[in-house]
C-alpha cells in the first residue's frame, strides 16, 4: 500500500488562517475529513462555543486555558484523531496527510488521540502542560 498525502482545501487553509488569528473568547472548533475520492482535506462542521464534552460528542479546536497561578491563555490545539474501524488505506491517508495540515495551518500544538473517550479536560490539560 502506497502512503497517499493529501492537500488541504484552499478554502479550508483561509478559514484556518482566520480561526487562528480569532479575538473571541470563547471556545472553538474546526472539524475537518479527508474527502477520499477527491484527496483532499476538507471542512466538515464548525462549532462557536462549544465545551470538549460537547465536541466529543461530535467526533466520529480554541481553547480556554486557565493557568495554575490564575493567567488565561487561549491556545490553538490540533486534536488528531482517525476514526475507529477505518480500512487501512484510510487510515495511513489520514496520518499521511496530518504533516501537510499542520504545515499549512502553521499549526505548533498538536496533539493525538486514538480513543474520542479520552478527549477531557484532564487529558488536554496533560497536553498543554509542555508548553507552559
Amino acid at each position: 500500500i502506497s502512503l497517499v498525502v493529501c492537500e488541504v482545501e484552499e478554502s479550508l487553509k483561509d478559514k484556518l488562517k482566520k480561526f487562528r488569528f480569532r479575538k473571541e473568547t470563547n471556545n472553538a472548533a474546526i472539524l475537518m475529513k479527508i474527502d477520499m475520492v477527491k484527496q483532499l482535506v476538507i471542512l466538515e462542521e464548525e462549532y462557536e462555543d462549544i465545551s470538549l464534552d460537547e465536541l466529543r460528542d461530535e467526533l466520529p479546536e480554541r481553547y480556554k486555558y486557565v493557568h495554575g497561578d490564575g493567567r488565561v491563555s487561549y491556545p490553538l490545539c490540533f486534536i488528531f484523531s482517525s476514526p475507529m474501524g477505518c480500512k487501512p488505506e484510510q487510515q495511513m491517508m489520514y496520518a499521511g496527510s496530518k504533516n501537510q495540515l499542520v504545515q499549512a495551518a502553521e499549526l505548533t500544538k498538536v496533539f493525538e488521540t486514538r480513543n474520542a473517550d479520552d478527549l477531557t479536560e484532564e487529558w488536554l490539560k496533560n497536553q498543554l502542560a509542555f508548553f507552559r
